[in-house]
């Protein structure tokens, strides 16, 4: 026999009793919450075609993306890494609605490698996106439902961290940036590594006002980086400018909804760059230091399905939620009612009754023992079949 045969792939989990049960039980609060928003439930497929996974997201999922050969049709296959893209793709061909769209999603993605939900590559991804409205107020919605749902999981001491990629994108543009420069100088921008940034700004021949502007992203972060950014982003075009308006907006109102929000701002945080085109955000709780969700608008992901419409949503994994809750203790299971194996139709009368009620009873198997956590037993007296205290009954020996 191999001994190794019960080990699971690296970063591959299963959950067993009783974490299962919350796992689930944390599903229908947060899809409960989401309908009561007037959010509707999609289910896309685990699998699908490949080129219909990447779209309008450029690199960000190839990589992490499993790839295989449909034996049908002959084309190339995914096992769907996120679900934005199939979500979008139900937006925009199938549902084809005039006005803003709701829509809500649950199930488990495959990642080839681990990702910032705590090493795991398989999440039990949950998330929700608004459709068909660019305005301020769609970005503040799903912010708050986004809050909304770590609440529910039991997670109150998270602080949100706010960006918007067109802010770098519309800088790149002003600086003439080509491709090649661009996603160099944005890779040097996620690490920070200012010397880095002077000198491809330099090799750019970037002019010196657009050459400091840029130098100075890395610089705009905390609690007053919008002031700041106001003063360094002075001299900036118009696109610039409008979207660090945009993200002051955004701010602006989210502060009036949830006054009590932690927020960080950070305007070199650029997550989604290749797909994103205006806010971004993802939340953070303390003494953690992998993002517990993630989120942003996304303009362009409906493009290639024939419908291009202004979309924002979010992201986060059940099973993490979970993690970074709070962890009651572990209830001691449930007293149940133990049935003796008979297909009597005035047993499983009783039996069905019992169970609408929300008792849990097992059919004893001819020649198992007792379950344990058994607290009653059904026996048969001359009134029928009766609930007798486990220990009362020549039945349980």
């Amino acid at each position: 026999m191999n001994e190794e045969r019960w080990r699971l792939p690296d970063g591959i989990d299963e959950v067993l009793p009783p974490e299962a049960a919350r796992v689930e039980a944390l599903r229908r609060e947060l899809l409960d919450l989401y309908a009561s928003w007037g959010y509707e439930l999609v289910i896309p497929p685990f699998i699908d075609y490949l080129d219909s996974l990447l779209t309008g997201t450029g690199s960000d999922l190839d990589l992490k993306t499993f790839k295989l050969t449909d034996q049908v049709s002959g084309r190339l296959l995914g096992v769907r890494a996120d679900m934005t893209p199939q979500v979008a793709r139900i937006d925009a061909h199938r549902l084809r609605h005039e006005a803003p769209t709701r829509l809500c999603y649950l199930g488990t993605v495959l990642h080839t490698r681990s990702d910032g939900f705590a090493g795991t590559r398989s999440p039990l991804q949950i998330g929700a996106e608004i459709f068909g409205h660019d305005g301020v107020e769609s970005d503040v919605e799903i912010l708050r439902l986004f809050v909304a749902t770590l609440e529910t999981a039991g997670i109150d001491t998270a602080y949100l961290d706010l960006g918007h990629v067109g802010i770098f994108r519309a800088l790149a543009r002003q600086a003439g940036l080509d491709r090649r420069q661009e996603m160099a100088l944005f890779d040097a921008l996620q690490r920070k590594a200012i010397p880095e940034i002077r000198d491809l700004i330099d090799q750019a021949g970037v002019a010196a006002g657009v050459g400091d502007m840029l130098l100075g992203l890395p610089e705009l972060n905390g609690d007053d980086a919008l002031h700041c950014a106001a003063e360094v982003l002075a001299g900036a075009d118009l696109p610039v400018r409008a979207a660090l308006e945009r993200l002051r907006r955004v701010a602006e109102e989210t502060a009036r909804w949830l006054p009590a929000l932690s927020v960080h701002f950070d305007l070199a945080e650029l997550r989604g760059y290749n797909y994103k085109t205006g806010i971004v955000f993802a939340a953070f709780v303390p003494g953690w230091g992998l993002e517990i969700g993630r989120g942003g608008r996304y303009d362009n992901i409906g493009h290639v399905f024939g419908r291009q419409r202004p979309a924002v949503g979010f992201s986060t994994d059940v099973k993490r939620l979970i993690a970074q809750g709070p962890q009651p203790e572990i209830a001691a299971p449930e007293p149940q009612v133990m049935a003796p194996w008979s297909s009597d139709p005035a047993l499983q009368a009783v039996v069905a009754r019992l169970r609408r009620a929300g008792r849990r009873v097992i059919q004893r198997l001819p020649g198992s023992a007792a379950p344990r956590t058994a607290a009653e037993l059904l026996v048969e007296s001359g009134d029928g079949w009766t609930l007798c205290p486990v220990g009362d009954s020549a039945e349980d020996s």
